[in-house]
């Protein structure tokens, strides 16, 4: 992948994300990280939506993973940043290493840590491929998109193939008014979750 610059910045993220709210199953389990913790409750609100502490970062990977153990009979779908990832990269070896097929990891790569500030990840000037070091790590699914148009119209098939997944979209940095939206308070979700998922 070419490195992350102003003339070559990807597709637009809240169109991006609002693809994947397109395809998600009513039943599936999503965990959202950094900044789509902030965008996603702006676009949909679900009961097994849990949209995880924006400064945890490289934790929501991990999270999921625990889910789709734990939850052997739902999908998993966690989207996080790339900042995110290069926090622990590990996790990818992790995931493979589970034998979980119910999970789908989506990367937000924008080679920002937009939460922080905005400064650039080490990653942003280089050509860091984050699908081909989840092809190596084992995904049996690895692939990137950066543009709209080829994601919209794989993104369904994508989503649906061998899992564990891992899908990298190259995205523009998330507008600033979006940001500024809160995450839901965090016990409030647990609460939600851990109902939505009971039994019955």
């Amino acid at each position: 992948m070419p490195a992350l610059n102003s003339s070559n910045r990807g597709m637009d993220v809240v169109a991006a994300l609002e693809l994947l709210i397109d395809k998600r199953k009513a039943n599936q389990i999503v965990v959202t990280n950094q900044g789509s913790a902030r965008v996603w409750p702006q676009l949909n609100d679900h009961a097994l939506d849990f949209h995880y502490n924006p400064s945890t970062m490289g934790g929501a990977i991990p999270l999921a993973l625990g889910l789709a153990l734990a939850q052997p009979q739902r999908e998993v779908l966690v989207v996080s940043g790339d900042g995110a990832l290069l926090m622990s990269l590990g996790c990818l070896v992790t995931v493979v290493g589970a034998g979980v097929t119910n999970l789908t990891v989506v990367v937000l790569n924008n080679g920002l840590y937009e939460v922080t500030g905005g400064q650039k990840t080490p990653a942003a000037d280089s050509s860091v491929d984050f699908a081909s070091l989840a092809g190596a790590a084992g995904f049996p699914t690895a692939l990137e998109f950066c543009d709209l148009d080829r994601w919209r119209a794989e993104a369904a098939s994508s989503i649906a193939s061998v899992g564990p997944r891992f899908i990298s979209l190259v995205v523009q940095p998330t507008p600033q008014e979006r940001l500024r939206f809160p995450t839901p308070p965090l016990m409030k979700q647990i609460g939600r979750l851990r109902q939505a998922l009971l039994p019955g």
